[in-house]
């Protein structure tokens, strides 16, 4: 029997700004395994607050109805308590991208998704966390994305007309044609150090990120480790031939990509580095992050799935 005691957090501008209405639905789902108390988010980082609050005000489930955006900010309001007063994160994937949800193995639909989560059992799951050598911790579940991707994520979150995948491939050409920075960096993690121009690197938690892109097939959310993907310097042409064996995981083969894993990594660039957590931008254009730290802590939230 379901803990009585949810905190339902809605972001009202998901899916289109189709969740506000979907949320009548699940209201008579919700209604079914007992009361509920519903927040809908009116700005930015407000599902954190909530989040915060309802830990800290003693609920033991807090479900985040939205996509990854959403769930990052609830993760992050979850993590600012003690670990013995988190509540259980609950989600109903309704993103874009919904690559976390996938990850933790949700239901991408509605109606299956709020039942999953009264009927599943907690599994605990790792979470990310991110601390730049000046600035504030963030925390994330998913992947944290340096450089090509970052810059991509940019000017998907600029288009107007086309939305999801659609859109997302489009701002991928369009940074491919409107150049590619790739600072030097000097990178170490536990196990491994090096150096090099590096164009895009992709701390993973979950398999696959911009809800499509496999960049790291053997990742999983509960394994004690974060896996990173990364590619070199290339041409414009070797880009686009090693893109889309990013889609179906296969672009390790390419001696330009490096792939592995770790639990600490320290990044130290010669540039700017614009970053990219679980979907939010970390660091834009006006940014003069250079000098990042990325630790992995181990079941640090249960997840009903």
């Amino acid at each position: 029997m379901p803990d009585p005691n949810v905190k339902i957090i809605v972001n009202p501008n998901a899916d289109l700004g189709r969740a506000w209405q979907s949320s009548a639905e699940l209201r008579k789902i919700v209604d079914e395994y007992g009361p509920a108390d519903w927040s809908g988010t009116v700005y930015p980082v407000h599902a954190q607050e909530l989040a915060e609050r309802a830990a800290l005000e003693g609920y033991d489930l807090v479900i985040a109805v939205g996509g990854d955006g959403t769930i990052h900010e609830v993760v992050n309001g979850l993590m600012q308590v003690p670990v013995e007063k988190r509540p259980r994160l609950g989600i109903v994937p309704f993103g874009s991208g919904n690559d976390f949800s996938h990850a933790v193995g949700i239901d991408p639909r509605l109606n299956y998704s709020i039942r999953q989560i009264f009927n599943g059992e907690p599994k605990a799951i790792d979470i990310g966390k991110l601390r730049p050598k000046n600035g504030s911790v963030e925390y994330w579940s998913n992947a944290v994305g340096i450089g090509f991707d970052a810059l991509t994520l940019i000017r998907f979150q600029q288009m107007k007309r086309l939305r999801g995948f659609v859109a997302y491939m489009a701002a991928v050409l369009q940074t491919i044609a409107k150049g590619i920075d790739s600072p030097r960096m000097q990178v170490k993690t536990d196990r491994e150090s090096w150096e090099d121009d590096i164009l895009m690197l992709v701390s993973c938690n979950g398999s696959r990120e911009g809800g499509g892109f496999l960049v790291a097939p053997e990742a999983r959310p509960d394994d004690g480790v974060f896996h990173y993907a990364w590619i070199e310097k290339v041409s414009r042409m070797m880009l686009l031939r090693i893109l889309p064996e990013v889609m179906k995981g296969t672009h390790g083969r390419f001696s330009q990509v490096r792939i592995g894993e770790f639990e600490k990594l320290r990044i130290v660039s010669e540039g700017p580095l614009y970053i990219h957590t679980d979907g939010e931008i970390y660091a834009g254009f006006d940014s003069d992050v250079r000098e990042i730290e990325i630790e992995i802590l181990p079941g640090a939230i249960e997840v009903m799935s």
